[in-house]
């Protein structure tokens, strides 16, 4: 109200100077004695230097005002830029300063819930990018506004998607179907949908409007195929303990019941007794392994490590399959490095990847065939290798041979042992923390190799 204030007195000011002076005017032009006109010019050139006086404080206000609002004016460039710390200088307590101090405070505010969004959708992208799912926004005129990082490996979506039409950048028919049916107003529904670039990929797709003001969509999508794949895995898995299980009980059952009815004939009781046995020992050696690949599955087995003799132990396990390995007339030869005595590791259960691998190379060898065994340290790890010349792996079942129960040629039944050695051979490799690994050789057959790194010393009391 200061500036109002001082207004009014320049004006009244100007207005008692100008009256001043109309009365000087009037005074000189009558006919008043002489000694009366002295007191009126005096007075008028009082009033004439009032103004003057009035004249020059109103320039200096009103240069002081213009210094003022130029201050102002620089702060509001300031804001403008992003500069939101507040000014030095106090604003004055005039209408000036209070219109600049509203208006200061407005700009904080606005500053403070801009950064309060900047937050916002920091924290908000942090979670998008760190979500397995895929999420892609559209707006209501169909220019995607959002993609996250799954949504844009899952659908080779380029970053620089951001802004166009989605029916650019998604290259997907089905989604483009379903954003074009909810952005339309239909209702929205969850839909599956196969992606083959870089290997197929299974996905379930969820489409959901946006009722916000402006509207668009929001898809939400979410890679199942590792769920596929384990549970295609646990179907064969039932059905192939169900044939596993089946095909001995079948033939045990009917020989048993060939016994009860043909008591008298002691030959065919004995050969029947054989056959019993021999099936009873297979259903015996695959509950064992399902067993023990529960047991590796819930972390119940524990490594007990200490120098193994694995020459010995190579020797040992051919000694074991020496009867097969006869029977098949296979050449069996073995390639030990002396070094691998005493490597540290846990002899059980590397006999078992040796016993496994071997049984597998021998079951899978034509007659008359070759299986290599060899052990050597590698890099300080152990590797083992066993390889064969028989009829090799398909490549499209390399990645596949450490399933449980899976059968490379579908076609005819399983030449020996439980489909399982594979599997425990991979689970004991990787509780070693090592590796193994299948290849196909140059010359024909399959080449296994697993590297396992030697346990460390234990350490001696009192370290």
């Amino acid at each position: 109200m200061k500036l109002d204030y001082r207004l009014t007195l320049l004006l009244t000011a100007v207005a008692a100077t100008l009256v001043a002076l109309a009365f000087v005017w009037i005074a000189l032009d009558t006919d008043l004695a002489h000694a009366r006109a002295q007191p009126a010019v005096a007075i008028g050139l009082g009033a004439a230097l009032g103004m003057l006086v009035a004249i020059v404080a109103s320039s200096a206000f009103a240069a002081r005002q213009r210094s003022r609002a130029a201050a102002i004016a620089d702060v509001g460039r300031r804001y403008a830029l992003g500069d939101l710390t507040r000014p030095g200088p106090d604003y004055g307590d005039d209408d000036l300063g209070v219109a600049a101090r509203a208006l200061d405070a407005a700009v904080h505010e606005q500053g403070r819930r801009l950064a309060e969004l900047s937050r916002d959708r920091a924290r908000m992208e942090a979670i998008l990018g760190s979500m397995v799912e895929g999420v892609l926004v559209v707006d209501d005129t169909g220019r995607l506004q959002l993609v996250n990082d799954a949504a844009r490996r899952m659908l080779r979506v380029e970053r620089e998607a951001v802004g166009r039409p989605y029916v650019e950048a998604i290259r997907h028919p089905g989604i483009v179907e379903h954003f074009d049916r909810v952005l339309s107003g239909a209702a929205p529904q969850a839909f599956e949908l196969s992606v083959t670039r870089d290997g197929a990929r299974d996905l379930v797709a969820r489409l959901a409007p946006v009722v916000a003001t402006g509207g668009g969509a929001v898809l939400v999508l979410h890679d199942i195929t590792d769920l596929k794949r384990a549970d295609q895995i646990r179907r064969d898995f039932v059905a192939n303990v169900s044939h596993e299980l089946r095909t001995p009980l079948t033939a045990i059952r009917g020989y048993a019941e060939a016994l009860l009815d043909d008591e008298d004939d002691a030959e065919a009781r004995h050969r029947f007794l054989e056959i019993i046995q021999r099936h009873s020992a297979r259903m015996e050696r695959l509950v064992k392994d399902l067993l023990r690949l529960a047991q590796l599955d819930a972390g119940q087995e524990l490594l007990e490590c200490a120098p193994a003799d694995v020459p010995a132990m190579v020797a040992g396990v051919v000694d074991d399959l020496a009867e097969a390995v006869a029977a098949k007339q296979l050449a069996v030869t073995m390639a030990v490095e002396p070094g691998t005595r005493g490597v540290r590791v846990d002899a059980g259960k590397v006999h078992d990847i040796l016993r496994n691998l071997v049984e597998n190379a021998v079951n899978y060898t034509q007659p008359g065939g070759a299986v290599q065994v060899s052990a050597s340290l590698l890099a300080g790890h152990l590797a083992l290798q066993v390889a064969d010349n028989g009829p090799g792996i398909p490549p499209e079942d390399l990645g596949r041979v450490f399933e449980r129960f899976y059968r490379v040629d579908k076609s005819r039944g399983r030449p020996g042992g439980t489909g399982l050695g594979l599997a425990i051979v991979k689970h004991l490799a990787g509780l070693h923390g090592g590796t193994v690994a299948v290849q196909n050789r140059p010359g024909g057959g399959a080449q296994f190799d697993v590297r396992l790194p030697p346990a460390a010393s234990e350490a001696e009391p009192g370290d």
